[in-house]
């Protein structure tokens, strides 16, 4: 990333501190700076600089730098620390942040870190790694401030004081019974418009929207999202709470979620990012192209079955890559708007039909646009009515099935539990190329006598 003229005289202090010894004078400039600046500056540093930067550190500067890395980044500074200092930053990380990061390492490799942490720590991260990927579980954090329903105002807010290093929001506190099961939640207004000597359970609110540890991680974002909240408190068996999902760790989802949508809707396969090499991007993409491929050949076949009509009338050639492509654009446009859908809010069967109705007026009023231009347009090349109600009512016909192809595919996926976001794109331009081929050879066969 290019650096503006205020970084890039940023970067060059930092390098001239770390070059001159100059420990205090690099401290004071890192002091001024967020985690993300930390993580970017250290990033853009030529190799060399990278060990004296860190060293230079402290733990708790370390410890929020690193978790704005990429995996395979924390592992190497961490492998830079070594074990004294690694283990500290390991057990002051955020428990979710840590458990994200050794998901995909060797087993091997996560027991050795995870030796190296307190026994405490240790088994918290255990726990949440326990839980299956992308569900509450996996995600929560367990550092929160809880309190008994008995509590006055003024415990509440001495509780806050001392615990405020370790919670990672103190928007809300969550109130809790002697089960430790959820019974209510307080906000800081709450607290700052009472009396110290109001009691918890006269001010908070019984009404808590919680999510079990094995929700779905879409749907936590969608309560959050839908409820404007900046964490959601979690809960396991008879509503004992564990932990709290924060509004970090759910943009963070989202983007994952964005990503793996985006990657199917492309049929690219597995993550592709600017440093993927060539033949690995490659393998991930060749299983879906090679399908398509095959199921392109029906195309051709088709193509083939109406030579003697192609051989007659010429000029409908012309218009074949139009139609296909128009239908598969069509196709695509409305996968894309129901997967996005689907994301944001549960269909029930009265919202699926209003969807397949709207979509399918789209297609009509799409396609009866469409045919009457390019209608004109076949009539004044050739001088030949017939060529431009051919292809005008083939192009109206294809753009309606290939919008309807585009919202029910993706919904009948989704009625049988399976990702809509597999219609992919291609998968869905190939499926409505051969219906569109078939409608458009179809019709000028049945008027071939009148084309001639």
């Amino acid at each position: 990333m290019a650096l503006n003229m205020t970084e890039e005289k940023l970067a060059l202090l930092i390098i001239q501190a770390l070059k001159d010894g100059k420990k205090q004078a690099f401290q004071e400039i890192i002091d001024e700076l967020q985690p993300y600046d930390i993580a970017q500056q250290y990033l853009e540093l030529p190799v060399k600089h990278r060990n004296k930067f860190i060293i230079y550190l402290s733990i708790e500067q370390l410890t929020e730098f690193i978790q704005e890395l990429e995996n395979e980044e924390q592992l190497d500074v961490l492998q830079k620390l070594g074990i004294e200092k690694s283990t500290k930053v390991l057990d002051l990380m955020e428990n979710d942040d840590l458990a994200s990061m050794l998901t995909n390492l060797e087993p091997e490799k996560i027991e050795e870190l995870l030796s190296e942490m307190k026994q405490e720590e240790s088994q918290i991260v255990q726990n949440l790694m326990n839980y299956p990927p992308e569900t509450a579980g996996r995600i929560m954090n367990n550092r929160y401030v809880w309190i008994p329903k008995h509590y006055t105002i003024r415990e509440a807010v001495d509780k806050l004081k001392h615990f405020a290093e370790l919670a990672e929001y103190l928007n809300y506190l969550y109130v809790i019974d002697e089960q430790k099961n959820l019974v209510g939640v307080v906000s800081y207004k709450d607290l700052l418009l009472g009396e110290l000597q109001d009691k918890i359970e006269d001010i908070m609110y019984s009404r808590v929207v919680k999510v079990d540890v094995l929700t779905d991680q879409e749907e936590v974002a969608r309560l959050i999202s839908n409820y404007d909240f900046v964490s959601i408190p979690v809960v396991e068996e008879e509503n004992r709470l564990v932990g709290v999902i924060t509004v970090d760790d759910i943009i963070d989802v989202v983007i994952q979620e964005a990503n793996e949508d985006i990657e199917k809707l492309s049929a690219s396969g597995k993550a592709i990012d600017f440093n993927t090499k060539p033949f690995v991007a490659a393998y991930r993409r060749l299983p879906w192209l090679v399908l398509l491929l095959f199921i392109g050949l029906i195309s051709g076949s088709i193509i083939d079955g109406f030579s003697a009509t192609l051989e007659q009338i010429v000029a409908l050639a012309y218009f074949m890559p139009m139609i296909a492509g128009m239908t598969g654009n069509t196709g695509t446009q409305s996968l894309a708007v129901v997967v996005r859908g689907l994301v944001s809010k549960d269909l029930d069967f009265k919202q699926v039909v209003k969807l397949i109705s709207r979509e399918l007026w789209v297609g009509i009023i799409i396609g009866v646009t469409c045919a009457i231009m390019i209608a004109g347009i076949a009539y004044v090349w050739q001088g030949n009515l017939t060529l431009g109600i051919v292809v005008g009512s083939s192009l109206l016909i294809t753009l309606i099935i290939g919008t309807l192809a585009g919202t029910i595919i993706p919904l009948i996926l989704y009625k049988f539990k399976v990702d809509p976001a597999v219609a992919s794109g291609p998968l869905i331009t190939t499926i409505n190329d051969i219906l569109s081929l078939l409608i458009y050879f179809g019709i000028a066969t049945m008027f071939l006598s009148k084309l001639m």
